[in-house]
């Protein structure tokens, strides 16, 4: 069995190796979403099947309209608004080293 599994990681290995650089990357997204525990967790969280209150109905159909009417604010604006950065956004959740 080790040796099987030897094997597939030197051929997975070998597959890796003539991907362009944009499959590449996608490969290490999935990849990192397969061993993150939050993506993990949240692949398997239970569907959120609350019924939505009036309330809820409301909110959403306002957000709708707004978002039909107007251009969808960029997220560097946001967070500006917040006093954060991009960088400051992309590093968020990291672990520090």
């Amino acid at each position: 069995m080790a040796v099987d599994l030897a094997q597939q990681r030197q051929q997975a290995h070998a597959y890796l190796d003539q991907l362009p650089p944009a499959q590449l990357s996608a490969v290490r997204s999935l990849r990192e979403a397969m061993v993150d525990p939050v993506a993990q967790a949240i692949a398997h969280a239970p569907v959120d099947d609350e019924p939505l209150s009036e309330e809820d109905r409301k909110a959403l159909a306002e957000a709708q309209h707004w978002s039909r009417q107007n251009k969808p604010i960029p997220v560097e604006t946001v967070l500006a608004d917040l006093g954060l950065t991009m960088r400051d956004w992309e590093q968020m959740g990291k672990t520090p080293k």
